[in-house]
């Protein structure tokens, strides 16, 4: 099947994948002034808006097809602040009894909440008759049914391999890991396009037999595109705890799931702590349980006058935040996907130490980072042998930098999901008439 002016075709080498959109650009931009207004269902089975990984994602997206000028009605979870854009619709499933504190990741009521999403989204497909299904995590497996009920094509939003995150989390079910792939790579088969953010994922969907494949990468979250440059007056000021006041600051943000490597963190601290005393840890984000489990633990590895954990920061504090570091950190252990936090790192100015792992290196090379090995030692080690460095540094920060400006800048995302549903919308039309 072809899409617009170029075929996305998953059989072809990797490495050639993000270059399909290239060649759709001139197509796209001779279209862009005359073709708007696509009708969009857009699946998202989560709390929107909340500042946390998908919802972020999914936000930056519903602004690039507001500014391509489509009719986006956006199918979501009861929690959330609202948001506006233009030509945006929010509607929320009411399920009963009610159920709040829906989590990253699987869950029980994850799974009670798409069962009225299912509904719903029936429903509103019946009466608002969408060009197009955008689908992001499990949705895509009602974006699968509602295509053969109502002969919709759909997109899938493809940020994670929804079996390999389920077995990371619950190891027990590894026995029907076959059974679920092949429910996936079903799923995957019968999408128009699928869109990984990252080339692992992409790799993932050519196994599964994409027929279409675009990757779309997150960008940093700072910068003026993406929110106020202007430090925020009530912004956290670190070196105000008296704990880290004369410390060099290791800063860690983000959610506190299992995948987040928190325990390989504390304990690789512990090991950076006795080779340079000087070294502090800030955690920033977590539920309170998480918070509270994590804070337990440091203080049984006797870190608790090194270690501070902050809770939850406004997304739009990150750039302060971020300033007041000396070293940034991503021990990730688990998934595919890169952690989106790590182009808002290598964006700001401050140098960042990761796990060696593909989830980082698909972006990242020891040029922008450092690199350690996901294991306590070797990776207390870097982060000592980092903190004791200001030329090195300096240098992988300003590498970092050069490389978000030039990669992943949200004008490069925009451009991509303009290029996307611009050649979906000329399909969709059919072939000009001849005269």
């Amino acid at each position: 099947m072809a899409v617009g002016a170029a075929r996305l075709d998953a059989s072809g080498p990797l490495d050639a994948l993000p270059l399909a959109s290239d060649l759709l650009q001139d197509t796209q931009d001779a279209e862009s002034e005359s073709r708007h207004a696509m009708k969009i269902l857009f699946l998202a089975p989560q709390p929107f808006y909340q500042e946390r990984g998908t919802p972020i994602a999914v936000r930056l997206l519903l602004r690039a097809l507001s500014e391509r000028g489509d009719q986006v009605h956006l199918l979501t979870f009861p929690e959330g602040e609202d948001v506006d854009l233009p030509g945006l619709t929010i509607h929320r499933i009411d399920p009963w009894p009610k159920v709040t504190g829906v989590r990253p990741g699987f869950s029980l009521k994850k799974v009670y909440g798409d069962l009225f999403l299912s509904v719903e989204a029936l429903q509103m497909a019946r009466q608002i008759d969408p060009d197009v299904i955008h689908a992001t995590e499990e949705s895509v497996f009602l974006a699968q049914a509602l295509r053969k009920i109502l002969r919709v094509p759909f997109v899938y939003d493809m940020d994670s391999s929804m079996s390999d995150q389920i077995v990371d989390r619950f190891p027990s079910v590894q026995p029907f890991r076959s059974w679920m792939e092949r429910l996936e790579g079903s799923a995957v088969r019968a999408a128009h396009t699928v869109v990984p953010m990252c080339d692992a994922l992409a790799q993932s969907a050519q196994r599964f037999g994409a027929r279409n494949i675009l990757v779309l990468r997150d960008v940093s979250l700072l910068g003026s595109e993406n929110g106020d440059e202007k430090e925020p007056i009530s912004v956290l000021r670190l070196r105000e705890d008296e704990r880290l006041r004369d410390g060099k600051i290791v800063l860690y943000v983000g959610n506190l799931e299992p995948y987040q490597g928190i325990d390989l963190l504390l304990e690789a601290f512990q090991r950076a702590h006795e080779l340079d005393p000087s070294a502090r840890l800030v955690v920033v984000g977590g539920i309170p349980a998480h918070v509270e489990a994590y804070t337990r633990r440091a203080v049984e590895l006797g870190l608790e006058e090194r270690v501070v954990f902050t809770g939850p920061q406004p997304v739009g504090h990150l750039s302060a935040l971020l300033a007041q570091a000396d070293l940034l950190v991503s021990p990730r252990t688990q998934g595919e996907n890169t952690p989106m936090k790590v182009y808002t790192y290598l964006d700001s100015g401050v140098a960042v130490l990761m796990t060696d792992l593909p989830t980082h290196t698909q972006v990242a090379n020891r040029e922008h980072a450092g690199l350690a090995d996901p294991e306590p030692r070797p990776f207390g080690e870097e982060m000592a042998a980092l903190l004791g460095d200001d030329a090195r540094r300096r240098a992988l920060a300003a590498a970092a930098k050069d490389l978000i400006r030039r990669e992943h800048s949200y004008e490069s995302f925009r451009r991509r999901v303009h290029e996307l549903y611009g050649s979906l919308e000329a399909e969709l039309a059919g072939p000009e008439p001849t005269s």
